[in-house]
């Protein structure tokens, strides 16, 4: 049976899932290898070590007449012995992208060609899968070397004519207990896309802000940017905060890990109130907890 878009207020509603998947993917140029990505780290060491962020990371984005695109950079605390077997399972990642308040579910499956996740994107309350919008992901793990790993989901089409969906991320030693961090998300979009955006971001999403500082105002404070470049920049910075958390967590029991991802996603996001803040955290719990454990249930009657 073909699904019906929304309409009215629930279309206006249902584009910030359309955003967020659209921010799930992005491709800049990737590093070759090792040294590639350590000739990065080096020429962004000034903005690693000092920016509003307050964390050793940079942020871009851009926007084309018909792309969009993300990227993030940053210096891990952990070994690459930790971080580059974390990311490599299909699994992983599912355990990363629930955090989401906007993925409902997610899980995986074996085809001929790979790995696929199949994602569910949603709104950030409560809410049906049968009320969401299933998305698939084909995953492969494109170098994985003592020092090196690339990842890529990618996914062709999408809803409202958008397309070419990408995620990549890459990783590299920097020494015995650093790693440095590079994920990259892009989507193309067509007309159908571009109204629907304009229509958020007049309505639900007017008041949204990114992270890059785009001028300051008469009081000296920061005016960020807007628009659908901080759209990209917000759901960036959620993907970046569900990556960390997934890794802080690993030096926990394996059965409490889930809680302190949870929690550690949470306080992440309340870090940028203005960019970040939509549910108190009692409430993020409740709803990721039964989520989660919906995603369990079906996984289990498989």
């Amino acid at each position: 049976m073909k699904r019906l878009l929304p309409t009215g207020a629930g279309c206006v509603q249902w584009l910030g899932a359309v955003v967020l998947l659209a921010l799930l993917l992005a491709a800049p140029a990737f590093a070759e290898d090792a040294e590639a990505l350590k000739a990065r780290h080096a020429a962004l060491t000034e903005q690693l070590g000092d920016n509003p962020l307050q964390r050793p990371l940079h942020l871009e984005s851009r926007q084309t007449d018909d792309a969009l695109q993300g990227d993030i950079y940053a210096v891990i605390e952990q070994p690459y012995a930790v971080v580059g077997t974390a990311l490599q399972g299909s699994a992983h990642w599912c355990d990363i992208l629930i955090l989401h308040l906007n993925v409902k579910s997610c899980r995986v499956t074996s085809a001929p060609a790979g790995e696929v996740l199949h994602l569910h994107i949603g709104r950030k309350f409560e809410q049906a899968l049968a009320d969401a919008y299933p998305f698939e992901f084909a995953y492969r793990v494109a170098t994985a070397r003592p020092d090196f790993l690339q990842v890529q989901l990618e996914a062709q089409e999408g809803p409202l004519g958008t397309s070419r969906y990408r995620i990549k991320l890459e990783v590299v030693a920097l020494d015995d207990r650093r790693s440095f961090l590079h994920l990259s998300y892009s989507y193309a979009y067509g007309v159908a896309a571009r109204v629907a955006t304009q229509g958020y971001l007049a309505t639900l999403g007017r008041n949204k802000v990114g992270f890059s500082i785009v001028a300051r105002n008469a009081e000296g404070q920061p005016v960020y940017i807007g628009g659908m470049r901080g759209v990209i920049e917000r759901n960036t910075m959620r993907y970046y905060l569900a990556i960390e958390a997934y890794l802080s967590a690993l030096v926990e029991p394996p059965a409490m890990r889930l809680e302190k991802r949870l929690d550690l996603w949470h306080s992440g996001v309340e870090q940028y109130p203005a960019q970040l803040h939509e549910l108190e955290r009692d409430q993020y719990l409740a709803i990721k907890r039964k989520e989660i454990q919906r995603q369990q249930a079906d996984a289990a009657s498989e």
